[in-house]
């Protein structure tokens, strides 16, 4: 029998360092401020390592209990060096294959819990069928920003007007559409493709995620005015839906490193270089550049000057290049993908680290002065709360309209322009990062000034009386009034 004491928050995050860490991070916010809950969370995992590893990040907390589940069959077909379109689709199969061993976990977890609500993952929607079958309140947890969240919702308004231009144009155009409710005006280019197959399935999230008891997103309100608005006041919601309650809880960020044992070598290399000297390039766990892409991007580091600290992955086994090595996957470096002697000619300002760094550490240094990012929004949540100015160089999904939001509404950032053959040239990351690096005068100071003051909007959201705590507080009033029956034959 339930212990009516024991009032229980389920976490139920997509597989992959992106997701599970916002999610834990929640997790502690909510402990936090309001300990009277216990929070759980049902840990999925894909069948090979390639969302990235997080088991070291689990280990680390204290607090919150894990349940992991079995690992699905191979039914997946997952390839280790998928696309990020195939892992998208994915993550939606895996959430359905696990319904199963969701359902056993819960009931499990009747047996001694009070379940007031599962917080689930944008990319866990089949789990809707579980949670409605046992009669638990079910919460999103969108881990963009109210911007994308916007976009997504009004997806399926778009899709019902079939001579909507947005549907029917090229992906590259670049006409604007000024009419999608909580957005300034973005490029037709800058939203899915009529093609894409991960279309359908986000316009079906976007209906469920508006049948659900509320939506919490990893933003916080003076970030985002428009589009927070926007979403509360329902403006967002395919026709005939009714938007449920919003919470903007940001930022919730990763942890940062407080033990020197676990200080990762580029954090000592940063701790010789001058204050804010250091441009950053990083570009999450699923991006991988063509092997031509790399030597282009060594091209422009070295001709900038500037100091940097680059994170590389080599590229995927399907690369040509890769393909014509004469050597076996496990001898493969990243030298092998970089100009001649670019090591040693750079060595005196640069750093390259092979496929991680400890991201939120390294953009809270104060040698880092600037930060050349895909655009994923956990990136770019803590590029501002580190007060660090970005290059936007976005590849999918929401990093589009991220980037519209960072370089034209709030202005932290400069874009870079892709050349007709979809590669960014040399000449185009040298001027792009000098820009940025630029901090005595011009658009480089113009945009540092920008992103401080947004850092201490940031800090203002979760201090007493900031934003996210009183959303926080709302949301804790209206759970700890959530009530699921535990009246079940174990």
């Amino acid at each position: 029998m339930a212990d009516d004491n024991n009032k229980t928050i389920v976490l139920y995050p997509s597989p992959g360092r992106s997701h599970l860490v916002p999610m834990i991070e929640l997790g502690k916010l909510i402990l936090t401020h309001h300990p009277s809950f216990s929070i759980t969370m049902i840990v999925p995992t894909f069948p090979n390592t390639v969302a990235g590893d997080t088991s070291h990040y689990i280990f680390a907390v204290s607090g919150i209990t894990f349940h992991h589940l079995p690992t699905v069959s191979d039914e997946l077909g997952l390839k280790y060096y998928p696309s990020i379109d195939e892992v998208t689709r994915l993550r939606d199969r895996l959430a359905e294959l696990n319904n199963p061993n969701l359902r056993q976990t819960l009931l499990t977890l009747f047996k001694t819990s009070t379940l007031k609500a599962l917080v689930i993952d944008f990319f866990c929607k089949a789990a809707l069928q579980v949670s409605s079958s046992l009669n638990i309140p079910t919460y999103f947890f969108f881990t963009s920003g109210a911007t994308a969240l916007a976009q997504i919702l009004h997806y399926p308004n778009l899709k019902n007007i079939t001579d909507n231009d947005c549907f029917r144009v090229d992906a590259e155009s670049e006409m604007l559409l000024d009419h999608i409710p909580g957005l300034p005006p973005i490029r037709a280019k800058e939203m899915f493709p009529p093609d894409d197959s991960v279309l359908k399935n986000t316009i079906d999230t976007a209906i469920q995620m508006t049948k659900s008891c509320g939506i919490i997103i990893n933003t916080f309100e003076t970030l985002e005015q428009r589009a927070s608005q926007a979403l509360k006041d329902g403006k967002c919601v395919p026709n005939g839906e009714t938007m449920p309650p919003v919470y903007c809880l940001g930022p919730v960020l990763a942890a940062t490193v407080d033990n020197k044992n676990d200080y990762h070598m580029c954090l000592s290399w940063l701790d010789l270089q001058p204050k804010q000297s250091v441009v950053f390039l990083c570009f999450g766990s699923m991006v991988f550049f063509s092997s031509k892409q790399l030597k282009e991007m060594a091209i422009g580091l070295e001709r900038s000057r500037v100091r940097f600290l680059w994170v590389v992955r080599v590229p995927p086994p399907e690369d040509e290049f890769r393909r014509n090595l004469a050597v076996a996957d496990a001898e493969v470096s990243v030298e092998m993908f970089l100009p001649e002697d670019f090591l040693e000619r750079t060595r005196d300002r640069g750093l390259v680290v092979k496929s991680w760094a400890p991201q939120t550490d390294v953009l809270s240094h104060d040698s880092v002065g600037g930060f050349v990012t895909h655009c994923g929004w956990n990136s770019v949540i803590e590029a501002l709360c580190a007060g660090v100015p970005m290059v936007a160089w976005p590849f999918i999904g929401d990093q589009m309209v991220n980037r519209s939001f960072l370089v034209e509404d709030i202005e932290v950032a400069v874009p870079v322009v892709e050349s007709e053959d979809g590669l960014v040239y040399g000449a185009e990351l040298e001027k792009r990062v000098i820009e940025l690096m630029d901090s005595e005068n011009g658009k480089g100071k113009v945009l540092r000034e920008r992103t401080r003051a947004l850092k201490e909007k940031a800090m203002g959201a979760l201090r007493e009386g900031g934003c996210s705590l009183a959303a926080l507080a709302e949301l804790a009033t209206r759970l700890d009034k959530e009530w699921s029956t535990d009246d079940y034959e174990f």
